[in-house]
C-alpha cells in the first residue's frame, strides 16, 4: 500500500449536482428528436397559414413555409421514411469505417500500439503524449477512453505520482480532446456526412469531405499536448498530492513489456501496413494515378477523398488482421467477421437514432423553415453587427454547455447544422468552418459532464485507488482542462481566422 498524505475529499456542489439531477432527466435523445419532430410538423402549419416567408438575398427568391399537416405531406413521408434513413449520408460511410476499425481494436492491435507508445517515452515528454495518445486513440471510436487512463495511471505510479492524477489526465485528453487528432477519425466521418446532408440541399449543392477540418485537428493536437501537461503539472499533480492511494498486488509496478507474440504481431502488422501505404501512394501520388480526378488530374476533388471511408477501411482492417493471426487473437478467417459484427453491436444504439434523426433533417428541409430561419437569422446577425469573433465565441459557449446535458455528438450536430450550416453561408462561411466550430465546442465540456457515457467508468478506476472521492472533487479536477482548453481553442482559431489559413484539404473558413 502506497500513501501520499492526508485526503482531503472536497463533497459534490450544489451547482454540480444539480446538473448531475437535470442531466439524468433528460429523455434519451431519440425521443427527443420524436418531439422535435412533433414540433417542426405543428410549427411548419402555424407558420404556414399566417404567411411566413423570407427572401433569399443571394437569388431573390422568396421562400415560404410548407404545411406539414397535410394528406400530401403525409403521402410523402410515408413513402420516404425508409428511404430517408437508408440513404442518410452518414449511415454508410460510419458503418465502413468503424467495421475495419473493429478489427483493429478487437485484434489488441490499437491497445497494444498506444500501450507501447505510452510507456516508450522519456518521462520529460510522456505528459504531452499522454494527451496526444489519448486525443488520437479516439481513432477507434471510444478506443481512448477506454485505454489511455488505466494506462496514464500507471505511468504515473512509475513515475512516483499519484496514479489518480493520471486517471484525471488521460481521460481529460481523451474526452475534451476528443475532437483533436493527427488522422481521419470516425468524428471527421460522421460529422462531415451530417454537414453533406445539409449542403447538398442548398443551392450550390457543396460537399464537406471527411478532411475539411484535417489541418485545423493536427495543429489542436499538439496544442492539446502542450497546454493538456500544464494543466496537469500547474493543477492536477498539486491537487492530488493531498489525497490518499492505494495499489493492488496484482496491480503492474514495472513498465509493461510486450510479449513475443506481441513483437511478433507488430512487426508483422507494420510490415502490412507499410504495404498498404506504398501502394496506396502509388495510386495516389503520380499525375497519372487512377485515383486523381480523371479530368484535371487534381487531388481536390478526387475519387482518393472521395473514397477515404474504405482507403481507411483497410488501412485498420489488414494490419488488424495480421496482428491477431501472430497473436492469436485470430485463428481462422470468420474471427475477422465476428470483430465486424462485435463493431456493429457496439453500433445498435446509433443505428436506431439515425432513425429518427433522417426524418427530422428531412422534415426541417421539407418546411422549408430551416431556409427561412437561415436567412432570417443571417439578416439578425447582419443588423446587430454580431459578426467574426464575438458571434463565433457564443456560438462555442451554447455549444459547450448543451453538451453537458446531452453527449450524443452527431444529435446535436444534427440539430445545429440545419440551423448554422445555412445561416452562416448567407454571412459568406463555409460549411467546414461552422462544423469546426461546433467540434470545439462539442468536445471541451465531455470531460466534466456527469452524463457523459464514460463518466462512471472514469468515477470506477479512481474508486479503485481512493474508494472517498466523490463526484464533486472527481469533475473539478476535471474543470481546468475544461476552462484553458476552450481558451487555447478559441485563440487558435481566432489565430486562423485572422490569418485566413485553409482548415482542411480544400476548405477555407470562406465559400469559395
Amino acid at each position: 500500500m502506497n500513501k501520499k498524505e492526508t485526503a482531503q475529499d472536497a463533497g459534490s456542489s450544489g451547482l454540480l449536482r444539480w446538473i448531475e439531477i437535470l442531466g439524468n432527466k433528460l429523455p434519451h435523445p431519440f425521443w427527443i428528436f420524436v418531439w422535435i419532430c412533433i414540433f417542426i410538423v405543428i410549427l411548419s402549419g402555424i407558420t404556414s397559414f399566417l404567411g411566413v416567408s423570407a427572401t433569399d438575398p443571394s437569388t431573390g427568391r422568396v421562400v415560404e413555409a410548407q404545411n406539414l399537416i397535410s394528406g400530401e405531406a403525409l403521402r410523402r413521408f410515408v413513402q420516404e421514411m425508409v428511404t430517408n434513413f437508408a440513404h442518410f449520408a452518414p449511415f454508410g460511410l460510419v458503418l465502413v469505417m468503424l467495421m475495419g476499425v473493429s478489427v483493429a481494436e478487437r485484434s489488441g492491435l490499437l491497445a497494444v500500439a498506444m500501450r507501447t507508445v505510452a510507456f516508450s517515452v522519456p518521462n520529460k515528454i510522456v505528459l504531452p503524449v499522454i494527451f496526444i495518445i489519448g486525443a488520437c486513440g479516439n481513432i477507434g471510436s471510444d478506443a481512448g477512453v477506454v485505454i489511455v487512463p488505466p494506462i496514464a495511471a500507471l505511468i504515473f505510479a512509475q513515475m512516483g505520482l499519484n496514479p489518480i492524477a493520471g486517471l484525471i489526465a488521460g481521460y481529460a485528453g481523451a474526452t475534451a480532446g476528443f475532437t483533436a487528432n493527427f488522422f481521419i477519425a470516425g468524428t471527421d466521418v460522421l460529422l462531415a456526412g451530417i454537414s453533406s446532408s445539409i449542403t447538398e440541399q442548398m443551392v450550390d449543392g457543396m460537399e464537406v469531405s471527411a478532411t475539411a477540418n484535417w489541418y485545423f485537428m493536427i495543429v489542436s493536437t499538439i496544442l492539446l499536448g502542450v497546454v493538456g501537461a500544464f494543466i496537469v503539472s500547474r493543477f492536477t499533480i498539486p491537487r492530488c498530492k493531498n489525497f490518499d492511494y492505494t495499489i493492488s498486488s496484482d496491480t503492474p509496478t514495472e513498465r509493461a513489456t510486450l510479449t513475443e507474440d506481441e513483437k511478433r504481431g507488430l512487426k508483422k502488422a507494420g510490415i502490412a501496413l507499410s504495404l498498404y501505404i506504398i501502394l496506396i501512394v502509388i495510386l495516389v501520388v503520380p499525375s497519372w494515378a487512377p485515383l486523381r480526378d480523371p479530368e484535371t488530374g487534381g487531388l481536390v476533388p478526387s475519387p482518393f477523398l472521395r473514397g477515404l471511408i474504405p482507403i481507411l477501411f483497410f488501412f485498420f482492417a489488414i494490419p488488424g488482421y495480421f496482428f491477431g493471426k501472430a497473436t492469436g487473437t485470430i485463428k481462422k478467417s470468420n474471427d475477422v467477421l465476428k470483430f465486424m459484427e462485435h463493431g456493429m453491436k457496439e453500433l445498435s444504439g446509433y443505428i436506431v437514432l439515425m432513425l429518427v434523426v433522417a426524418q427530422f433533417i428531412n422534415l426541417f428541409n421539407w418546411s422549408q423553415l430551416d431556409t427561412i430561419l437561415a436567412i432570417s437569422g443571417a439578416e439578425f446577425l447582419q443588423a446587430t453587427g454580431m459578426v467574426g469573433p464575438v458571434m463565433f465565441t457564443l456560438y462555442m459557449i451554447i455549444v459547450a454547455v448543451i453538451n453537458i446535458f446531452m453527449g450524443s455528438g452527431s444529435a446535436k450536430w444534427a440539430i445545429f447544422a440545419p440551423i448554422f450550416i445555412p445561416m452562416l453561408a448567407q454571412l459568406g462561411y463555409s460549411p467546414a468552418f461552422v462544423q469546426l466550430m461546433y467540434r470545439v465546442g462539442d468536445s471541451i465540456t465531455n470531460c466534466i459532464s456527469p452524463i457523459y457515457p464514460y463518466f462512471p467508468l472514469l468515477l470506477g478506476w479512481i474508486h479503485k485507488y481512493n474508494k472517498n472521492l466523490g463526484i464533486g472533487t472527481i469533475i473539478s479536477l476535471l474543470i481546468p482542462y475544461a476552462i484553458i482548453l476552450f481558451i487555447m481553442w478559441v485563440v487558435l482559431l481566432f489565430v486562423w481566422y485572422g490569418l485566413n489559413l485553409p482548415i482542411g484539404v480544400g476548405e477555407g473558413i470562406y465559400i469559395q
